[in-house]
């Protein structure tokens, strides 16, 4: 080593000392005394070794992806229990990558066509669905049930028909749909299964993970979720064939599988014939796929490392802190429906939902313009009923209802046809979630407790 070298590792040592020594007094100068002023529906819980990792990683100014993801996609996989895990920019990029992927001409006979339907739910997420319009392909919506939230197993058989060719479900704010179902039914009609589990990172069907059931997976870290890197997500699966698609496919589309700064992994980088290139044509800077550059950071993946060692505590905390408020709010349900995931799930509880009972003497709109006025944080299960956001009225998509044979357009639907899922149109008007993540203490929870008596003293005269 010499003099430089030398020199360079021991002020790398200085800085990650030093920041470890900010972090600590820093978080200690943050102690939280009581409930938080404002008690937020969601959020991330940062510490030393996130710091750390983020100096170190500045320190290598090596920006794009290196030593960190690396650590991060191998960290990933092993925790969920699959072979791979390909990091990207976002979730909703992990859900494009994934069903895209599905479209590949790798697959043969077996690759998604403009027209395969693919079955979803309307309430949830939009950007589960979105990619299965961005690729041509038809959505064939289904009704969910209460109290999982989750695609109800009666509308499965009903979705079917000779053109479905995958699923593609979240499960629902860590709770998880009826796996058993699902797989069975995709056995049976040779489906493709992807698990949306950008909310339900470490939960488990039987005990056996999220995100090991489905031919592909996808995450998210963004801020409110389970870990986070910022902005980031990944696509994990057990098969190498689409591993390789979903890297070509996040990385411009090139047919190269060497990593960011490598050259020649296949060590035929100028022996390629491929499409109509001429022999020899730069292994580098040929394209099997439309792609995209959807890669993380090695900073942020740096921050993904450090969170995923503390998974199994931010998860432990969600548990305790979703039993606590279902203790606490038991005395509400005639009132409100409270969440009650499958037996057979482990959630990872993202959120803690509750429905305004149809007999309520209030509305949805009532209760959580009183919790934000009082300093609790509320959110809605997304888009609620997705066929009546802009996007899909303002917009001709070509859609399909559980147990209708007809492709209608979004546009055109009627005031019938909209209401065709009952439950997804109840979770729209009656619906919300309130916050249990690892950032928030039993002070803040027993906040929320209180404001939602004191909403209810006050609307139906004490109980």
């Amino acid at each position: 080593m010499t003099q430089v070298e030398s020199k360079l590792q021991e002020l790398r040592a200085q800085i990650l000392s030093l920041g470890r020594e900010y972090a600590r007094l820093k978080q200690s100068a943050a102690a939280p005394e009581g409930a938080k002023a404002y008690v937020p529906a969601s959020g991330k819980l940062l510490g030393e070794a996130e710091l750390v990792n983020m100096l170190d990683a500045s320190l290598d100014m090596h920006l794009t992806a290196d030593r960190f993801n690396q650590a991060f996609e191998a960290k990933l996989a092993a925790r969920v229990g699959v072979r791979y895990a390909m990091t990207t920019v976002s979730g909703s990029s992990a859900n494009l990558l994934a069903l895209t992927a599905l479209t590949s001409p790798l697959l043969g006979e077996r690759r998604l066509k403009a027209g395969d339907e693919v079955l979803a739910v309307a309430a949830g997420f939009p950007t589960t669905v979105n990619p299965i319009v961005q690729n041509g392909l038809i959505p064939v919506f289904m009704d969910v049930s209460l109290p999982s939230y989750n695609v109800a197993v009666s509308e499965l058989t009903k979705a079917i028909s000779p053109k479905t060719k995958a699923i593609f479900l979240a499960h629902t704010l860590g709770a998880m749909y009826d796996m058993d179902a699902v797989m069975e039914l995709a056995a049976e009609h040779n489906l493709w299964v992807i698990e949306d589990m950008c909310d339900a990172l470490g939960a488990s069907w039987q005990s056996k993970n999220a995100g090991t059931f489905g031919h592909l997976a996808t995450c998210s870290f963004y801020p409110a979720h389970h870990i986070t890197t910022g902005e980031g997500g990944a696509v994990l699966t057990q098969d190498a064939l689409l591993r390789r698609i979903v890297l070509s496919l996040r990385d411009w589309g090139r047919d190269c599988w060497c990593c960011p700064g490598h050259d020649n992994t296949c060590t035929r980088r100028f022996e390629w014939q491929l499409g109509r290139l001429p022999y020899g044509y730069d292994h580098k800077y040929t394209y099997s796929h439309v792609g995209y550059n959807l890669k993380l950071t090695d900073w942020q993946a740096a921050v993904g490392l450090a969170q995923i060692e503390r998974l199994d505590e931010f998860l432990a905390l969600r548990r305790q802190h979703a039993a606590f408020l279902l203790r606490e709010l038991t005395d509400l349900s005639p009132w409100f429906i409270l969440p009650e995931p499958d037996p057979r799930c482990e959630s990872a509880w993202f959120g803690f939902l509750l429905s305004v009972r149809a007999e309520a003497p209030f509305t949805r709109n009532e209760v959580v313009s009183y919790l934000e006025a009082h300093g609790v944080g509320t959110r809605l299960l997304f888009a609620g009923n997705i066929l009546r956001q802009p996007m899909f009225t303002n917009t001709a998509i070509p859609l399909r209802l559980a147990g209708d044979s007809t492709v209608r357009l979004s546009s055109e639907l009627s005031e019938a046809e909209l209401t065709q899922l009952p439950v997804t149109e109840f979770i729209m008007r009656n619906t919300f979630w309130v916050g249990v993540a690892q950032n928030l203490t039993e002070a803040d929870l027993a906040q929320t407790s209180a404001v939602l008596h004191a909403f209810i003293n006050e609307k139906c005269g004490g109980h």
